[in-house]
């Protein structure tokens, strides 16, 4: 008779070894990724326009040579391909990707009135998503066990007025993130975090950075009771980095602290 699998000890450290690119990786959410990536035992590498928050990061971290910062502009390919081609100097391997980067505010111009260069820019969390994985894909499939993160948002799937290019950038990387994975598996995996309301005040550049200040009523708008803060969002992306979620690829992972789930009614 053949004998049960054995209990499977799960790993201290689930991200030893390997190496992240996060971009955006200087503030907010991108910032509690990169966190959690170094925390899970990994290396880093954050992109970013943001050269201040870039470098507060590597001083307030003192993490060495498992972390580095580099400029990013991820609508730029020339910009893209140099920030590959810094991690496989500085790391010479990568082994997951968060594509994070992109304008934060979802409310733009009326669409009656927006400019196609706006609706154009409003785009670029997706284009990035697009040109950060072209050019890292393959040292991503070089190892056998990559992983790409598209970070997305519950706008994709709800809405308010005026937001409708941010809407269509977050429901283009939904898309592209089930697209994607069924092309680049099964050597890359490739998965997709929204989160809902995620608090970021305190994850900013030093100059920038304050206290969050939240109503109760703010926090009871979701079922987990709270606002929502990066770290909830860098613990989700360590599972679907890490060899733990190797069954895992296609999907999207809606953190929000249940607030999509809330029925609420008017008056």
């Amino acid at each position: 008779m053949t004998a049960a699998p054995p209990i499977t000890a799960w790993p201290v450290a689930p991200l030893a070894g390997r190496v992240v690119l996060v971009t955006g990786g200087a503030n907010g959410i991108g910032r509690g990724i990169a966190q959690a990536v170094l925390g899970a035992g990994g290396k880093v590498l954050i992109g970013d326009l943001d050269q201040e928050a870039g470098q507060a990061c590597l001083q307030e971290w003192q993490r060495g040579d498992d972390a580095a910062f580099a400029r990013l502009d991820i609508s730029d390919e020339q910009s893209v391909q140099a920030f590959i081609d810094a991690a496989m100097q500085r790391f010479g391997r990568i082994d997951g990707l968060v594509n994070n980067a992109g304008i934060a505010s979802a409310h733009g111009t009326a669409l009656e009135a927006m400019a196609l260069e706006e609706w154009q820019g409003r785009l670029s969390s997706l284009h990035g998503a697009f040109l950060c994985s072209k050019h890292a894909l393959p040292a991503l499939a070089a190892g056998g066990h990559g992983s790409i993160i598209n970070i997305a948002s519950t706008r994709a799937h709800q809405s308010e007025p005026h937001s409708e290019a941010y809407a269509a950038a977050k429901g283009g990387l939904v898309a592209f993130t089930h697209a994607l994975a069924v092309s680049a598996g099964p050597a890359v995996r490739v998965n997709c975090i929204s989160p809902g309301w995620i608090s970021t005040d305190a994850w900013q550049a030093p100059s920038r950075r304050r206290t969050p200040s939240f109503s109760q009523e703010d926090h009871s708008q979701h079922p987990a009771g709270r606002v929502g803060e990066p770290q909830d969002i860098g613990a989700l992306a360590v599972y679907l980095l890490s060899a733990l979620s190797s069954f895992t690829t296609g999907q999207e992972f809606i953190v929000d602290g249940g607030m999509t789930r809330k029925m609420i009614y008017a008056g």
